[in-house]
C-alpha cells in the first residue's frame, strides 16, 4: 500500500530521513519504469486496498465510541452506587473518557497505515511545552486532585485558610469556592490549599466553647462559679459529662420522638419489635453523630470529662479573670456562644457578681501639702 511506504514526520533523526529519501527516490523510479496500463491497475489496488482500510477504520471508530460511551455508564453508575464525591466523579470520568478517545484516534490512525509514533512524539511535545507555559494551572490542578482524593474538606464544611473563611460551596478542579458569612465568594487557588494549612471547623462533631469572665476584686470565686455552673446546666445544648454520655441521651431523646410520632403501630407488633426497632434507631443516630465512635481512640476521646468547668485564670490590675470551658455540638457553637454572652451580663450581677471598670488607685500623702 502507498501510504505504508511514505512515512508522515518521521522524526527519528537524520539517518532515517536519508533512508525515507532514498526509498521515497527508487519507488519514483520504480513508476516511470511501469506502463501508463500497470500504473492505472497499481494506483486501482492503492485506492481500494486504502478503501478497506478506511472502511475498517470508521468501523473500529463507531464501535469504540460505543465501548467508550458504555465504560462512561458503568463508572458512573459504580460512583453513584458508592456515593463518591460529585467534583471527584466528574474529574476521573472526564480523565477516563479523554484517554480512552485518544487511544481510539491513535488505534483509527495506525488502521490507516499512518506512522502513529510520529503522532505521539508530537503530542509528548506539546505536552511539554503546554506544561511549562501553565505551570502555575498544572500545580493548582495537582493541588485540586490531591484534594478530591484525601478531602481534608468538603462541600458544606466551614474552614479557615489562606487568610479567609467561609463554608465550601464548590470544589472545582483548578479551585475551591466558599461564601463568607457576609455572602462573600472567594475563589481560593488548590495549589495554596493542598499545600498549606487548613483549619476545618466542621471536621469534629463537638467544639469547646471559652468564655472570660472579669468580675471585681472582693467578689466571691465560689458563688460567681456555682452560678456559671449552674447557668450551663441548664441548656440542654452543653454537653454534662462524657461526649458518649451526651451522644446516647440525644440518641434517646430523639428515638423517644420517633416512637411518639408513630406510636401506635409499633405497640400493635409487640413488646420484640419496639425493643429491637428503638435499638436499631440508637445504633443508627450513634454512627451518625460520631462515625469514629468504634475505634479505641474514639472512645477514649468521648469518655474524657468534657462537663463544664470555671477556673480562676488571671488576677489582673483591675480584675478577677475567670476562665469558662464548655462543650457543644459544633452546629451549636455560634448560638451558645452568643446566648451565654447575654445570659452572663444579665444574670450575674444578680448573685452579687459585679463587671469591674479599669481603675486606678492613687494615694496623696498629707506631709506633701
Amino acid at each position: 500500500m502507498i501510504f505504508n511506504q511514505i512515512p508522515f514526520f518521521d522524526t527519528t533523526g537524520s539517518e532515517a530521513t536519508e533512508q525515507a529519501a532514498s526509498k521515497l527516490a527508487s519507488d519514483a523510479e520504480a513508476f516511470k519504469a511501469l506502463s501508463l496500463e500497470d500504473l492505472i491497475s497499481k494506483l486501482a489496488h492503492s485506492m481500494v486496498d486504502f478503501a478497506f482500510h478506511l472502511a475498517i477504520a470508521i468501523l473500529v471508530f463507531y464501535i469504540g465510541k460505543f465501548v467508550i460511551r458504555r465504560i462512561y455508564v458503568v463508572l458512573s453508575t459504580i460512583m453513584i452506587r458508592r456515593k463518591m464525591d460529585k467534583s471527584l466523579s466528574t474529574f476521573v470520568l472526564s480523565l477516563v473518557r479523554m484517554v480512552l478517545y485518544f487511544i481510539l484516534v491513535v488505534t483509527v490512525i495506525g488502521i490507516l497505515g499512518i506512522n502513529t509514533s510520529s503522532f505521539i512524539a508530537i503530542f509528548a511535545s506539546a505536552g511539554v511545552a503546554i506544561g511549562m507555559a501553565l505551570s502555575g494551572t498544572l500545580q493548582n490542578f495537582a493541588g485540586g486532585v490531591l484534594i478530591l482524593l484525601l478531602k481534608p474538606y468538603k462541600v458544606g464544611d466551614y474552614i479557615e485558610a489562606q487568610g479567609y473563611a467561609g463554608t465550601v460551596t464548590e470544589i472545582q478542579i483548578f479551585s475551591t469556592i466558599i461564601c463568607t458569612y457576609d455572602n462573600k465568594s472567594i475563589i481560593i487557588p488548590n495549589g495554596g490549599l493542598s499545600t498549606s494549612s487548613i483549619n476545618n471547623w466542621s471536621r469534629e462533631a463537638y467544639r469547646r466553647i471559652d468564655w472570660t469572665i472579669s468580675m471585681a476584686y472582693g467578689d466571691d470565686f465560689d458563688t460567681a462559679r456555682k452560678a456559671i455552673i449552674g447557668m450551663l446546666s441548664s441548656d440542654d445544648r452543653i454537653v454534662k459529662t462524657t461526649l458518649a454520655s451526651d451522644i446516647e441521651q440525644r440518641a434517646e431523646t430523639k428515638s423517644a420522638d420517633t416512637d411518639d410520632e408513630a406510636d401506635e403501630t409499633p405497640r400493635r407488633r409487640g413488646f420484640i419489635y419496639r425493643l429491637f426497632h428503638r435499638s436499631h434507631k440508637h445504633i443508627r443516630r450513634l454512627d451518625e453523630v460520631d462515625p469514629e465512635a468504634a475505634s479505641p481512640v474514639a472512645v477514649v476521646k468521648l469518655n474524657a470529662d468534657r462537663a463544664p468547668q470555671v477556673f480562676l485564670s488571671n488576677m489582673g490590675e483591675s480584675s478577677v479573670d475567670l476562665s469558662v470551658r464548655a462543650w457543644v455540638l459544633a452546629t451549636d457553637y455560634w448560638a451558645v456562644y452568643f446566648d451565654f454572652n447575654e445570659r452572663f451580663y444579665r444574670e450575674l450581677p444578680g448573685h452579687g457578681i459585679h463587671f469591674p471598670f479599669p481603675q486606678l488607685d492613687v494615694h496623696l500623702n498629707p506631709s506633701d501639702n
